[in-house]
Formats: C-alpha cells, sequence, structure tokens
C-alpha cells in the first residue's frame, strides 16, 4: 500500500511477509487533507452517483453469472514466465464487470478470482474477500501465500482474493518493459541540476504515455470506485448479502469507499494499516515522510542510538552515494535511490531490522551488496533482470484516483524544503515524487479525497498500528471519524511494523472475534 507514492509500491508484499510470521499506501492526520466539501464528494466517471450505488441496472448476465471454478493456473509473470500455481484446495475463475459502469450492458472487463472454501461447512459464514494493499498488489497470486496466518478464518469463511482491474490477471496495465524499468530505477530520484531533473520528468511523462499506449483501453477505468463497485458485484455472484471483508493497507481505502457507495450491504469488515481518507496529494507525500522518518528513529532507538546520529549517518551515506555508487558481489553498482529503497523495505516488519542493520554497516565499509538485494526484492527484480509490473497498477490505479498534481517549479520553491524538514532521509525523494508520479498523466483523475462516509453501515473495525512506517497511526483515527459515529470502531495496536493481524495475540484476537462472531470491541480499545 501502499498507498500513492512509490515507496508504497510493494506494501503488499510487506504486509505479506508479517501475516505469514515471516517479518499493502499512506496516510497520517498531520497531512493537509482538510476536506472542505467540494472536494470530498467522489463522483466516478463510470459510475452513477453514491446516491445509487450503481448496482440498478447491470443485468442478469452480469449479477447471475457462474463463476466457472477450475484449479488455479500458474499466474502469467511481466516477462510472460508462469509463476507457480497455488495448491489443489483453490479454485480459480473469471468473472465479467462492465468495463465502464455508465454502459453497464457494454464491453466487460475479466475479473480474476481466486477462492478455497471453508474447511468447516456446516459452521460456514460466508465468503471473505481480501486486498492485500498496493494499489497493484495481486490478490490471486498473494492470498494462497497468506493463507497460513488466516487458518481460524479459514475454519467458517471461503476465503477469496481477486486481482483489482488494471492488476495481473484482470487486464494487466503494462507501460514500459524490463529494459525501461532497470533504467527508471537507476535513475536520480532527487535531481540536484538542471539536467538531472530534465532526465526525472522526461522518464515520468514517458511511463505515462507508454501506458496509454499499452493499456489505453482499461486505463480511464481503473479508479477505486470501479474496483469497489467490481467488489459487489463479486459478492453477488458468490450469493453473499453481505460483504464481509478484510483489507490491508491501499485495501483500506477500497474497503471505506465501498463501504461509502454499499452502506447496507456492508457485513463484517476489517480495515488494517489505514490508509487516510482526508489527506490530499501532498498530504500523502507529507504523511509517508513522517511515517518513514518515524520508523527510522524508532529503528536506531531500539539499537541504542540516538535517533538524531542515526538519521545523520543515513543522509551521509546517501550523499557520498549521489556523488559515487557502491560496487556490489553481483557486478551493479549501488545508487543513492535504490540504497533509499533498501533502507525503506525492512522498515516494513520490526523483524527485518537486524537485516538493515547489517546491510548499512556493510555499505558504509564500502560494500552495497545487501542494500541492492533489499532494493531488487522490493522493486520486484527478478534474478534474470525482469521487472514485475506493480508499479505500473500502482501508479494507473492512484493517478485515476486523484486530480492532484504538482510540477517542478512547485516542488523547488515548496514541497522539497518542508518535507526535508519533516525528514532529511525520505522527504527529498517524496517531495521530487509529487512532481513524477502523475506528470503529463493521460487520464484524468476522479477527486482529491476518497469519500467514505459509511451511515447506517454496520460497525466496521479500523486497526492502526502507533509505528506503522508507510500508513500512520493517524490515519486510523482519521478514518474511524469520516466512516461516522456508531460505524468507525478504533483498535489501536502498540507496535511496529505495517499492519497488525497476525502481530500479537490481542490485535488478532479481537479481529478474529468480530468476523466469527460479530463481536464489536469498544471504541478505543488499545493492544500493547
Amino acid at each position: 500500500m501502499i498507498e500513492r507514492v512509490r515507496v508504497g509500491a510493494l506494501a503488499a508484499a510487506a504486509l505479506l511477509l508479517a501475516v505469514t510470521g515471516a517479518g499493502c499506501g499512506s496516510g497520517s492526520g498531520e497531512g493537509d487533507g482538510k476536506a472542505d466539501g467540494k472536494n470530498r464528494a467522489r463522483p466516478s466517471a463510470d459510475a452513477p452517483a453514491a446516491s445509487d450505488p450503481g448496482r440498478a441496472g447491470l443485468p442478469a448476465s452480469l449479477t447471475g453469472q457462474e463463476p466457472d471454478w477450475k484449479k488455479c493456473k500458474a499466474p502469467t509473470q511481466a516477462d510472460g514466465s508462469a509463476a507457480q500455481a497455488p495448491g489443489g484446495e483453490w479454485k480459480c475463475a473469471t468473472l465479467k464487470a462492465p468495463i465502464d459502469y455508465r454502459k453497464p450492458t457494454g464491453a466487460t472487463i475479466g475479473i480474476a478470482v481466486i477462492r478455497s472454501e471453508a474447511k468447516n461447512s456446516s459452521r460456514r459464514i460466508g465468503s471473505l474477500l481480501f486486498n492485500f494493499g498496493g494499489p497493484g498488489g495481486s490478490g490471486v497470486a498473494a492470498l494462497p501465500k497468506a493463507a497460513g496466518g488466516f487458518g481460524t478464518l479459514h475454519e467458517r469463511y471461503d476465503l477469496v482474493g481477486f486481482d483489482p482491474r488494471g492488476v495481473a490477471e484482470s487486464s494487466a496495465v503494462i507501460c514500459r518493459d524490463s529494459k525501461q524499468s532497470e533504467a527508471a530505477f537507476r535513475m536520480d530520484s532527487t535531481p540536484d541540476t538542471a539536467a538531472e531533473e530534465k532526465a526525472f520528468i522526461t522518464d515520468s511523462t514517458a511511463f505515462g504515455a507508454g501506458c496509454a499506449k499499452r493499456s489505453g483501453t482499461v486505463l480511464p477505468h481503473v479508479g477505486t470506485t470501479n474496483a469497489a463497485r467490481d467488489m459487489d458485484l463479486i459478492r453477488q455472484v458468490l450469493g453473499d448479502d453481505k460483504l464481509h471483508y478484510l483489507g490491508f493497507s491501499y485495501g483500506t481505502e477500497l474497503g471505506g469507499v465501498y463501504a461509502h457507495l454499499f452502506p447496507s450491504r456492508v457485513g463484517r469488515l476489517v480495515l488494517d494499516a489505514v490508509v487516510d481518507p482526508a489527506a490530499d496529494y501532498v498530504g500523502h507525500a507529507r504523511n509517508q515522510t513522517l511515517g518513514f522518518q518515524r520508523a527510522l528513529d524508532n529503528y536506531f532507538t531500539g539499537r541504542g542510538v540516538g535517533a538524531k546520529d542515526g538519521t545523520a549517518r543515513v543522509v551521509r551515506l546517501l550523499a557520498e552515494l549521489d556523488r559515487e555508487p557502491l560496487p556490489t558481489d553481483e557486478g551493479r553498482t549501488l545508487t543513492e535511490g535504490l540504497a533509499l529503497t533498501g533502507i525503506i523495505l525492512p522498515l516494513y516488519s520490526e523483524e527485518q531490522w537486524p537485516s538493515l542493520t547489517q546491510a548499512l554497516n556493510e555499505a558504509e565499509s564500502g560494500d552495497g551488496t545487501r542494500l541492492l538485494a533489499l532494493a531488487e526484492s522490493y522493486n520486484g527484480r527478478d534474478a534474470d533482470g525482469s521487472y514485475t509490473a506493480q508499479d505500473h497498477a500502482q501508479r494507473a490505479i492512484s493517478c485515476a484516483d486523484t486530480t492532484g498534481r504538482a510540477t517542478a517549479a512547485e516542488v523547488r520553491s515548496r514541497h522539497l524544503a518542508e518535507l526535508t524538514a519533516v525528514s532529511p532521509v525520505f522527504g527529498p525523494y517524496l517531495a521530487w515524487d509529487l512532481a513524477g508520479w502523475c506528470a503529463d498523466w493521460p487520464v484524468a483523475g476522479e477527486s482529491e479525497t476518497p469519500e467514505v462516509a459509511a451511515k447506517g453501515a454496520a460497525p466496521i473495525l479500523v486497526v492502526g498500528t502507533t509505528g506503522d512506517p508507510a500508513t500512520p497511526y493517524e490515519g486510523a483515527r482519521r478514518m474511524a471519524d469520516e466512516l461516522g459515529a456508531g460505524v468507525g470502531v478504533l483498535v489501536t495496536n502498540k507496535g511496529e511494523g505495517h499492519g497488525a493481524y497476525g502481530n500479537g495475540a490481542c490485535v488478532t484476537d479481537t479481529i478474529d472475534a468480530y468476523l466469527l462472531e460479530g463481536t464489536v470491541p469498544a471504541d478505543g480499545k488499545t493492544c500493547s
């Protein structure tokens, strides 16, 4: 969830590590997302207004379609090769949804779905739909890998994952090839000269043009509102009266938008690692700057190193790499940008802090191998040099969702100093990201902030972790408020890492009790 900014691109992968015990956005109340009414409504370009939740008009050929559940095929990777297929208990199908909800009887898009039926059929509650974040994360690929962490829920729920439109098996957005991705990841993402700035903006513009050329048919229709409407179609096709849902990181934004559009269809919804729904384009960048600096401070403090001294140490290392990249064992060099990415990944989970310590120590000794390996894992680079396309879908969805844009001049005159003051490590990157992310994007965005108010919905658990780097805790408090009185129920998890489920008995038992028994905790419950 990651969310809009690039450092959230593989939040979903980090969440999987946490959920499965090996270790999917931004959001913070510190952002400047002051809702003012005119920006808060989220009228979709592809669907009726929120007052008409979009059920009317869908033909029976869609709402009544029968999924053709078959043994799952190995998912296709960005380079065209096949990954490992899920085991026999998982079945896959492709559902049809309108590509344009304004034309419900028109052309359709395939939505890939995966399911494993409840272990105890006599006590089955229904389907439990998952989204692990991104945006751009594949639920079809992720859920079987994470399912071991949801064994208690699997007893009474069919576990269901899906690829949102524009993602992986659901008409993936593709914008460039792996050679172009390699060049982009090695580019200076914190330009110091006019030439570097021009190259950075040119590459960002080329990315959008590549999306339009390769995926122009689906590109205008991949926003979160449409994905939420697809979720309700999935609910109907699966035969559930209500939607039961567990969303992480970006999945919390998706769940909040669903609750707004379909409040009467809300079953048992849990939003974990929450994106702040009131933060705007700049606010998201500021929030993640704050969140990752907070996590870095906690990391150094936990090691007995002062946060100020630790931050200065990282700043020095990055400055040295900006002047001269480090050699690595694989023959590729570690650049400043790749080093920053390598630092970001282990901050997602406290269990990975030791790997950050080792990588930093080795980099300061002249060996960039471990930091580069961390960066390559985060960027989705395989050993053969191919890259996944998750960041393609992430940017397409994010830019479809927001009207926010910033110019290079605005970054230089305002945002660079502002965010660097919050974090000298992450601020420059996230400031320039504002100018590069949706530069000359070929599709207009929907809204500055999503509407999530869900008057009349059943209680929704909103779970925030105090040390979450990618979706800072303040976002959970804002989401609970925005959902509305009696709807948003805040659960605070005192700890580190991106996502709370599976990272402590208190918070996990609280979520399980709600999903399995309907037990709603007291608003403001704290787990430590």
